[in-house]
């Protein structure tokens, strides 16, 4: 299983349920808070797997969260 943290000051919580919408083909999502931090627990059939859609899925969310930032909102 690989984990991301993902920081509420940096990642917006709209954005994050997209990219977990977006990703959850891929691999087995699990979303969890701790304090300031989303946690993302992705699971699949392999950890070079896990890695790859746990980036993507960062990205993803952090691309999202620019684009509403720059439209105001």
């Amino acid at each position: 299983m690989t984990e991301l943290r993902l920081h509420r000051k940096l990642y917006a919580e709209a954005a994050i349920d997209q990219a977990l919408a977006v990703y959850a083909s891929y691999a087995t999502l699990e979303r969890a808070a701790s304090g300031d931090h989303c946690v993302v627990r992705v699971s699949s059939t392999s950890p070079a797997r896990e890695r790859r859609v746990a980036r993507e899925l960062a990205n993803y969310a952090l691309g999202v969260t620019a684009a509403a930032h720059g439209r105001g909102l």
